[in-house]
């Protein structure tokens, strides 16, 4: 019988025994193998013939070596952490953490990331998680700093008919299944909204033949739609919210706003996103 694996991503140099507690609680119940993954990259170097900067160097490999091996005692501190051969994986790279972990996820059903911490901005420790989704084929979810565990008692899923939120909710069957409460809610205008009702009622009804109990709405749109469907998620509260990402570009979405960006930057529950 095979089962999945999920690989979760370690921010190095930081405490992660929450995301941990995420990953962990989320493997048991859906009996996955639970990888632990980490990289840094390290700092770039200007080079300045009257400068030596063989020391920086040395003390930057230093303190990668240090924050690789305090993240792998982390997660190999958890139980059950490393259940099968391939549990953990690390490595000083040159490509940013984000390529790095891309490229690992293909040994992965389920990548999971914590959000980033504000302040110091470390770009050779933390990836891009815009760069993430895009890249790694795979469904990423990504939990809050904060976040204890991941109930999935209540889940909405942010319908628009497009190919991101279709591949969204197929990655998600798996973890819809676990849930008590499903929503699939779509913002229309009114001149839209008997089609989205359609819409919304196909997806529902697609989700109970796979034996997830589901129910339909469209809300009208006035403003914002990511600042309604985080109204909608905060009014259910919801868990989990699971959405299609960047399906208009990742560049307009990042210059113009959009559902994706606005996901990641007010990250108050956990996220899973499909590209």
């Amino acid at each position: 019988m095979t089962s999945a694996t999920f690989m979760v991503h370690l921010q190095p140099g930081r405490s992660n025994a929450a995301l941990l507690q995420v990953a962990g609680d989320l493997a048991g119940r859906c009996g996955a193998r639970l990888i632990g993954i980490t990289a840094c990259q390290p700092m770039l170097i200007v080079y300045n013939e009257s400068c030596y900067m063989g020391d920086l160097i040395e003390q930057d490999r230093v303190a990668m070596l240090h924050e690789i091996a305090d993240a792998e005692a982390e997660f190999r501190g958890m139980p059950g952490a490393f259940a099968g051969e391939a549990a953990w994986r690390s490595q000083i790279t040159p490509i940013k953490p984000a390529e790095y972990l891309a490229a690992q996820a293909r040994h992965a059903d389920l990548v999971i990331v914590g959000a980033p911490a504000t302040h110091p901005i470390r770009e050779t420790r933390d990836p891009d998680l815009g760069a993430l989704v895009m890249q790694a084929g795979r469904p990423v979810l990504v939990a809050p700093r904060e976040a204890p565990t991941l109930a999935l008692d209540r889940i909405m899923v942010a319908w628009k008919d497009t190919r991101e939120a279709r591949r969204a909710t197929l990655d998600a069957v798996p973890l819809l299944k676990l849930a008590t409460d499903v929503a699939v809610v779509e913002i229309a205008s009114t001149e839209a909204a008997a089609s989205a009702r359609r819409r919304v009622a196909d997806v529902a009804g697609w989700m109970r033949a796979h034996g997830i109990q589901a129910e339909a709405t469209v809300q009208p749109s006035h403003g914002e739609d990511a600042n309604q469907l985080r109204a909608v998620a905060q009014e259910m509260a919801a868990d989990l919210v699971v959405a299609g990402a960047y399906g208009h570009g990742r560049l307009r979405e990042w210059v113009l706003g959009g559902v994706t960006r606005d996901l990641l930057l007010h990250l108050d529950r956990c996220v899973l996103l499909s590209h």
